[in-house]
């Protein structure tokens, strides 16, 4: 099967310091990827050159076969918005919109369908992340867990076919980043998405089916 994404020979420079070295690896449809590493190691550089946010030095990214950065930036940007989702430790969400317009935000940009159509959609999938009761309460009024799973609605308002997860569960206690872990595992699986997790904690890395580590630049299988 092909790869959802792939990284070829991948440098990324920042002054002095380079970052990364000739990384490369496939990700496959369904695959859940941990990236782990010391603090500073280029795991947060690494997933923003995987989705298209930062681009390399050097090397190749390839998303849905085509060479992410070979593309103008209006339509790398469309391709990126499609196609990945990303799930940040901080959520970023608006806090002026409630939870349903949050979720809708990637598809206003891109979207055919409408609005009616759409917030169908967004209220699927936070019944999908166990928040269809949320669905007009603001941000603030959700614990952290459920602003996280709101955040993972979001990143799934596109149907992307990569989800990049940076520290998903790095500000939520033990139970609930296991529940956050667990929601987004079974997506990967149902839905055959490609999952790539920035963990620091080796828990969530041994739950993963494979485990890259970044020292020193350079990109190394690890055992779990």
């Amino acid at each position: 099967m092909s790869a959802a994404v792939s990284l070829r020979d991948v440098h990324k420079r920042f002054g002095e310091v380079e970052v990364l070295k000739g990384v490369s690896f496939d990700v496959a449809p369904g695959e859940v990827v941990a990236i782990i590493g010391r603090s500073g190691a280029g795991k947060s550089t690494l997933l923003h050159v995987l989705g298209g946010l930062d681009r390399p030095d050097a090397g190749e990214v390839f998303l849905r076969g085509q060479s992410l950065y070979a593309l103008s930036p209006a339509r790398r940007t469309r391709l990126r918005a499609q196609n990945v989702g990303f799930v940040f430790q901080a959520y970023h969400l608006l806090p002026e919109m409630d939870v349903t317009e949050n979720v809708l935000l990637p598809a206003m940009a891109i979207s055919r369908m409408g609005r009616a159509a759409l917030r169908m959609r967004a209220l699927e999938l936070l019944d999908q992340v166990g928040l269809a009761n949320r669905a007009c309460h603001m941000p603030l009024e959700l614990s952290g867990g459920e602003q996280q799973r709101v955040a993972i609605a979001r990143a799934l308002m596109n149907a992307p076919e990569l989800l990049l997860a940076d520290e998903p569960t790095g500000n939520l206690d033990r139970d609930t980043g296991c529940q956050i872990l667990d929601l987004l595992f079974g997506l990967a699986h149902q839905s055959r998405l490609a999952l790539v997790i920035v963990a620091h904690d080796a828990g969530v890395a041994a739950r993963c089916g494979r485990v890259l580590e970044v020292e020193e630049g350079v990109m190394r299988p690890r055992r779990k």
